[in-house]
């Protein structure tokens, strides 16, 4: 009888891993409290049609507002300052701005429907477009993100091509990441890649976002792991370490890894070696609540500012121990 009640048990748990459940883990430190939001629905100033992508530099707050087609900036209290760009295919121009990355003075924004990345100095003028439509080195099919190294190096989330490229500071290509056009669950490919960023000893994060996980490159291009969910291999969930689309990935100030988790409106808190830390909201239309959040930056302090997709808004938290 002990011997039955001990496989019920087993299978109890196995089918409990297979659903998400999030019985099995619980948050490691404090978590989350909600600030300020600002947006919503429009394309007047500090409105939002879409809004994807969020980049800090200094103190501006730099949102990729993908259906109106531009760049708003914004002080960290949602005060509107300036925005920058419209709908179009030449310098300056942008169509459907995706996730973007700050380094050294220069916005770089992924843009979905030019097929390309164009960087701009922080005041919104443009300086360079790389990247063509297709499938070869240097060209892109819809990406999705993109990552700058310390040595002015692009690594680019290639959404339909099912890759992530390296590229030099002018745009030539290195390597790659995966198979080109081809999906995959086995270590090293992707499943429609929508973002990278770096670790700080170098090391690649992908959002590999249909596959619902994250994986890790180490320096040299070799894969180091892969986490979320059961064995990190496409089964979704919605428990703690668990995805429904991985859309966005972002390394906060001291080195903890925070994931968009787009189906389950939350974000996700991780080690750099993928331990469950904690989460922030859930779903709804209120303050702290979510519809698909998309994109995560984090401040000098700590503070999180959230993409909420669904609800054309920023939303603004502080880590607990800073409430006041």
């Amino acid at each position: 009888m002990e011997t039955k009640k001990t496989g019920v048990n087993v299978l109890l748990v196995f089918l409990c891993l297979l659903t998400g459940c999030t019985g099995f883990s619980s948050a490691r430190e404090p978590g989350y409290t909600f600030v300020r939001a600002w947006g919503s629905a429009g394309n007047g100033p500090g409105q939002f049609n879409e809004p994807i992508g969020v980049a800090i530099a200094g103190r501006e707050i730099f949102v990729s507002d993908a259906g109106n087609n531009r760049i708003q900036v914004f002080d960290p209290d949602g005060n509107f300052l300036r925005s920058f760009g419209r709908q179009g295919h030449g310098s300056g121009e942008l169509a459907r701005p995706m996730l973007m990355d700050i380094s050294k003075g220069r916005l770089y924004v992924a843009e979905f429907g030019n097929d390309r990345i164009q960087t701009f100095s922080l005041t919104g003028k443009p300086s360079a477009m790389m990247g063509s439509p297709g499938s070869g080195p240097g060209q892109f099919d819809s990406p999705g993100g993109v990552a700058i190294d310390e040595k002015d190096r692009l690594y680019v989330a290639d959404f339909f091509n099912h890759r992530v490229q390296l590229l030099d500071s002018d745009g030539k290509f290195i390597r790659q990441y995966g198979v080109t056009e081809k999906k995959g669950i086995k270590a090293g490919l992707f499943n429609y890649p929508t973002d990278v960023t770096l670790l700080g000893d170098g090391s690649l994060l992908v959002a590999d976002a249909y596959n619902d996980r994250i994986q890790v490159f180490g320096p040299d291009g070799e894969f180091v792991r892969k986490w979320g969910g059961l064995l990190a291999i496409n089964i979704p969930g919605s428990g703690h370490g668990w995805f429904k689309v991985a859309i966005a990935v972002e390394v906060g100030p001291e080195g903890n890894v925070f994931v968009a988790d787009f189906y389950n409106h939350r974000i996700q808190k991780f080690t750099e070696r993928g331990v469950f830390l904690g989460a922030i909201g859930a779903e709804g239309e209120g303050l702290g609540q979510f519809k698909y959040p998309t994109d995560i930056a984090l401040d000098d302090n700590g503070n999180i500012y959230i993409v909420d997709f669904g609800n054309n808004r920023i939303q603004k938290f502080q880590r607990n121990s800073q409430a006041h």
